[in-house]
Parts: structure tokens; C-alpha cells; sequence
């Protein structure tokens, strides 16, 4: 198996884009008959990193899509399994569901929660708020960067290098995403 390489590019206005046509693939899937999820309401957003204009990021787009019921989506999961994402249940978080397209190369991931869960909202929180605060965006870029150059072939080490001032802007944010 090849290698991941865990790679930090500039901004890419595209983005958005290619989240778009992600969206409209993925309403696709869910439409028709004998589909579980599509009789109840669902949203489709854009998150992390490639989600805030001019913050670098790891060209992935991430998805969020909230559900009223995850038993309904694993029922439907074959549906995103056939657009090429591999299904992976909760991948560490319970409460949620994880679809990943790509393995070495990944472009997309999907990150299922129930509406209104704390895990979601946390997603929305960091995401406006670093749309908010453009110099928290600029200070995170730099972090991701130098973690990126630092451990490029371990998403874990990756991770842990960020992990501080995410826990930090995190809470911070989701304080500012409650009272705003």
C-alpha cells in the first residue's frame, strides 16, 4: 500500500466548487424511491479547512451531513459506497459516520451526525469562526504548515502538532458560535 502524504497547499477558490458538485452528487444518490434517509430532512455543508476562504489546507473537502437518523443512513449507505466512498461506521467518534474517497490519495470525506449534535455544531463553530477571525485563520494556517513539513508521512503526528490550538480555538469558538 502507498503511503499517505499529508500535504498543506494555499487556498484554492475551487473549492467551493468542488464542494458543490460533491453536494449535488450526493442529493442524487438520495433521491428516488426505496431510499431510507431521503424521506427525512438532511443538510449538506461545507467544513473544515478548505471551507474558509484563504486558509491553507490539506486539499480535501470535508462534508458534513446531518441526519435525523443514522439507522437510516447505514440503511442507505450503499448509496454514497456507489459515488466511490468507502464506508467506514463511526471511525473513532461515536455518534458518527464516516465515508472517506480515496485511501492515498483522498479528495473528499464525509462526516454524518445527528442534527443539532455537539459534534456538529463544533464543526460549524470552528469553521465561522475562523472565517470570523482572519489573523486565528492565518495563525492556524502557519501551524498546519510547519506540522505538515514536520511529519508529512504520519496523519497522527499531524494531528497531535495542531492538536493544542485547535482544543483551545475550539472552546473559544463555540462560545462565540453560542452567544452570537
Amino acid at each position: 500500500m502507498a503511503l499517505r502524504i499529508i500535504e498543506v497547499v494555499d487556498y484554492n477558490p475551487n473549492w467551493v466548487n468542488e464542494f458543490e458538485k460533491e453536494k449535488a452528487l450526493i442529493l442524487s444518490q438520495f433521491s428516488g424511491e426505496g431510499v431510507q434517509v431521503y424521506s427525512q430532512p438532511f443538510n449538506i455543508l461545507h467544513i473544515g479547512s478548505t471551507s474558509v476562504v484563504g486558509l491553507s489546507a490539506k486539499p480535501i473537502i470535508d462534508i458534513l451531513l446531518e441526519v435525523e437518523s443514522l439507522e437510516s443512513l447505514d440503511l442507505d449507505s450503499d448509496k454514497l459506497a456507489a459515488i466511490g466512498y468507502q464506508v467506514k461506521g463511526e471511525y473513532g467518534i461515536k455518534g458518527r459516520r464516516y465515508f472517506q474517497r480515496g485511501e492515498t490519495e483522498r479528495t473528499h470525506q464525509i462526516h454524518a451526525f445527528l442534527k443539532g449534535s455537539d459534534h456538529g455544531i463544533r464543526h460549524l463553530a470552528f469553521r465561522d469562526y475562523l472565517t470570523a477571525f482572519p489573523e486565528v485563520a492565518k495563525a492556524y494556517a502557519r501551524i498546519k504548515k510547519e506540522g505538515a513539513t514536520l511529519y508529512s508521512h504520519s496523519i497522527d503526528q499531524y494531528c497531535e502538532h495542531k492538536n493544542d490550538f485547535v482544543v483551545k480555538h475550539e472552546a473559544e469558538a463555540l462560545a462565540w458560535f453560542k452567544n452570537r
